[in-house]
């Protein structure tokens, strides 16, 4: 007899390629399989359980990190844009990475130990970035640059097990931190019809608000398979059938995208963070801030041209940076990103 592990088959699969997020053992096995990861980037797709970042290099341009500043990745995420700034800040500076992820964020700091940068250089906290001057009196003062990255990454979008896809079937949950608050099943079964179509009109901008709410109203909605399919019925009928599939589909994200929001308060934290940041600078710090919905970027812009007329800020970007189409062709989940910037006074 012998205590050596047994040897575990990799997950069959039907066809040529896998479909499930569990059957890409290559692409979630990145050390191994980095050659697959590749060839999966160069059709324009993200592979599984990771992150592309976007507008990378505008986004150095604006933050422009030096050896020995003190900066902070507010949505650590995948670690994507905190891998391409750490190396610019040494010698003799650091980077605090931050997210409320508990599921993701070991994975990230693990990665971006792996490749170098120890504590002295990167230092990983799990919190809310609205409670980011409880940072300060770590980081010794105030920050030279801040990136907030909002929005939800693509390896929580991915993993059915998360519950924010309508691609495949999970449990309704959407919560960044699910060991926090409700999930989202729980908060559909407390609105009124009146309050959920509010909450897909203010969160998303839903067209259909009303007839969707409808048909969610009082119905026992556990599963995300389940909320694609009362969507579908409601919209039965609705579009022409040239368009259906393509409307069929921005109601589905527009639905998710707003419970997402509700769920995680993700409006109320982010109004709170713009409110708070600029105490947590340092005079002529620099400020990065990506969106991806009309609710995020509408915040951020009130936010910067307010301080600029108050005078804390001496420049803010007058319009969004969009991502080129090359990068918008190789990653197209970036096509809804807007970047905007502001310099400290």
């Amino acid at each position: 007899m012998t205590d050596e592990p047994q040897h575990q088959r990799r997950i069959r699969y039907k066809g040529t390629h896998p479909r499930q997020f569990q059957e890409k053992y290559k692409e979630l096995d990145p050390q191994i399989h980095a050659q697959e990861l590749e060839k999966v980037r160069e059709r324009g797709h993200t592979p599984a359980g990771t992150h592309r970042p976007i507008c990378v290099q505008e986004i150095l341009e604006i933050l422009a990190p030096k050896p020995g500043e003190v900066g902070l990745d507010a949505t650590l995420g995948f670690g994507g844009h905190a891998q391409e700034l750490l190396p610019l800040l040494l010698p003799g500076g650091r980077l605090f990475g931050i997210d409320v992820d508990p599921l993701e964020l070991p994975r990230t700091e693990a990665r971006l130990r792996a490749l170098g940068f120890g504590p002295d250089h990167l230092v990983v906290r799990r919190m809310n970035f609205a409670g980011l001057p409880n940072l300060l009196p770590e980081v010794g003062g105030e920050l030279d640059f801040v990136l907030a990255d909002l929005g939800v990454s693509s390896m929580q979008i991915d993993n059915p097990a998360r519950g924010f896809t309508f691609k495949a079937n999970g449990p309704l949950d959407l919560r960044l931190n699910p060991q926090r608050g409700q999930p989202a099943s729980a908060l559909l079964q407390k609105l009124s019809e009146l309050d959920l179509a509010e909450l897909l009109f203010t969160n998303s901008d839903e067209p259909y608000a009303d007839t969707i709410a409808a048909a969610l109203h009082s119905q026992p909605v556990s599963t995300t398979g389940q909320l694609a399919d009362l969507v579908r019925q409601a919209m039965k009928g609705v579009f022409r059938e040239e368009d259906r599939q393509q409307e069929l589909r921005k109601c589905l994200q527009r639905t998710f995208q707003a419970l997402r929001i509700a769920v995680n308060d993700e409006f109320g934290v982010l109004d709170q963070f713009l409110a708070l940041l600029p105490r947590c600078l340092k005079p002529a710090a620099r400020v990065a801030i990506l969106t991806f919905h009309s609710g995020e970027d509408r915040r951020v812009k009130k936010a910067f041209q307010a301080g600029l007329r108050e005078g804390i800020y001496a420049r803010i970007a007058e319009d969004p940076i969009r991502p080129g189409s090359e990068e918008r062709r190789s990653n197209p989940r970036s096509a809804s990103a807007k970047l905007r910037w502001a310099v400290k006074a």
